[in-house]
């Protein structure tokens, strides 16, 4: 059984340890996609992150193997060591370039979504003014299918990625993303956007989240109890976990150069406090307790093991284009 995290967030900084990938590792989980840069972040800064990253795994090959196909994952598996790719949350790093997409493929990025809570030239972030996907997004849409990526729409406006979900010729995920129905907040997705992320053949995984899940403690019940509803909506095969946990170091500055407004990303109207500073994570050791807890909400041994991870590496199967990195 391979076990998915279909996001993490370390340090946004060529010098962040892996020390929390190896802890999400010890806790059973086969892959991760960890986030390496946002709109925010400029192409400068994330060029430096990936290329420290980069020098992290290529220094340790033992432990980590930067992956291109579901047969790396599989390999990596059987070496011990932990797979990763790398996503992108927005399209401003993109500068407006579809060729962009193919770029950032080739060093290492599975997945993307255009937008990061506020709009930009391309898509609709989920806490701005309603617009739509424009002429440009379907022009980067298409590139991405193309260049074999992940087609994300978590943080992305709800009409905007109904729009993208039509658009894209490949299956689309929710990388960590979880059920208005549940919890009222601007980040989670409706039910008319989980059954169209089911209808393209896609997966909402499930974040762990305080905000989000509605619990100031968030536990692997809480995540299992909004994987169920997924599930029950729409089926178990459109379920994954992307538990978008946040680490940070004390000694790591990974603030975006230059003027920064935490405040117009994560606006206080709609609910965060100090930014994402009061955001709370469901710890990697979430994941040994997950299976237990996803089938104490009815789902078999089956069902639990595509949610971990089956389902994520069915779409990533059908995606991702297998050539080597």
């Amino acid at each position: 059984m391979i076990r998915w995290d279909a996001h993490a967030c370390l340090p946004l900084h060529p010098q962040a340890s892996f020390a929390p990938i190896d802890q999400l590792h010890a806790a059973g989980v086969d892959y991760v996609s960890i986030n390496v840069g946002m709109d925010m972040n400029p192409v400068s800064q994330i060029m430096s992150v990936m290329a420290g990253y980069r020098a992290t795994l290529s220094a340790h090959p033992d432990r980590y193997r930067l992956v291109n196909s579901v047969a790396d994952i599989e390999r990596a598996r059987v070496a011990g060591q932990m797979a990763v790719g790398f996503d992108l949350e927005g399209a401003m790093p993109l500068l407006d370039q579809p060729d962009m997409v193919a770029l950032f493929a080739s060093l290492g990025v599975r997945q993307i979504h255009f937008a990061y809570n506020r709009n930009n030239r391309v898509a609709d972030g989920c806490h701005d003014v309603p617009r739509g996907l424009t002429a440009l997004g379907r022009r980067m849409v298409e590139a991405v299918n193309t260049a074999g990526l992940l087609m994300d729409c978590a943080h992305t406006g709800r009409q905007c990625s109904l729009e993208i979900m039509a658009a894209s010729t490949k299956p689309v995920i929710f990388s960590h993303a979880n059920p208005l129905a549940l919890v009222e907040h601007g980040r989670n997705i409706t039910d008319e956007q989980i059954r169209a992320c089911a209808a393209t053949g896609g997966v909402v995984c499930v974040s762990g989240v305080s905000l989000f899940l509605g619990n100031d403690a968030p536990t692997a019940q809480d995540v299992a109890r909004h994987a169920a509803y997924v599930a029950d909506l729409v089926g178990v095969q459109h379920v994954g976990i992307g538990l978008d946990i946040g680490f940070a170091e004390a000694a790591l500055d990974d603030t975006p150069p230059g003027e920064f407004d935490a405040t117009y990303w994560w606006p206080p109207s709609a609910g965060y406090t100090h930014a994402i500073a009061g955001v709370r994570y469901t710890p990697p050791r979430t994941w040994r307790e997950l299976e237990r807890a996803l089938q104490a909400t009815g789902m078999s041994v089956e069902d639990a093991t595509r949610v971990m991870g089956g389902n994520m590496m069915r779409v990533a199967q059908q995606v991702w284009p297998g050539q080597p990195v």
